[in-house]
């Protein structure tokens, strides 16, 4: 990409990874190190033997170090419900207890923080940890897993939220005729 400045560049990049729709999570911790949570996109499965999942977190965010040294952590993955709740748990200047607050949470294998109303829950031992320029990926065991009865979702794509759900029962029907 010559010509082109480093700002240049990582607008160019942040403007094409828009464009990847991904699911919104919640990721929360609880341990000796104290409670914390954040928004986060880039979550993705690794394997399914050991169950394993990836977490991508920022080094500057309030919860990084927390998790780190937590070393558990559980992926709340969201429902189109919990945009609010998204949106205060990727805002900064708001304290743990504030962001904890508008939700119901229970423990799991790990004792971090499952949304009660998640689509799924995904609770996880640190396993694994590379920095890799701004960025910790955290490697993650599932130790214990909880998925809603029906299923659906956040996406955030194009910068913007998207619901997704199973299609009305109408719109099923013309699709299979």
């Amino acid at each position: 990409m010559t010509g082109l400045s480093e700002a240049g560049v990582q607008k160019r990049f942040r403007d094409a990874m828009a464009r990847l729709g991904a699911a919104v999570n919640i990721v929360t911790t609880d341990g000796p190190a104290g409670r914390h949570g954040l928004t986060a996109s880039a979550v993705c499965s690794v394997t399914d033997t050991p169950p394993t999942v990836l977490v991508c977190v920022r080094q500057q965010a309030g919860a990084h170090d927390v998790l780190k040294a937590n070393g558990a952590l559980c992926v709340n993955v969201l429902a189109g419900r919990h945009e609010n709740l998204s949106a205060k748990f990727g805002r900064s200047g708001l304290s743990v207890d504030q962001r904890f607050a508008d939700a119901t949470w229970k423990r799991l294998a790990t004792g971090a923080p499952a949304l009660a109303d998640a689509a799924a829950s995904l609770d996880c031992r640190i396993v694994g940890v590379t920095e890799v320029g701004t960025h910790t990926v955290f490697f993650c065991e599932v130790q214990d897993m909880v998925a809603a009865a029906e299923p659906e979702g956040l996406i955030y794509f194009n910068r913007t939220y998207h619901h997704i759900g199973p299609i009305p029962q109408s719109q099923a029907s013309e699709a299979r005729a």
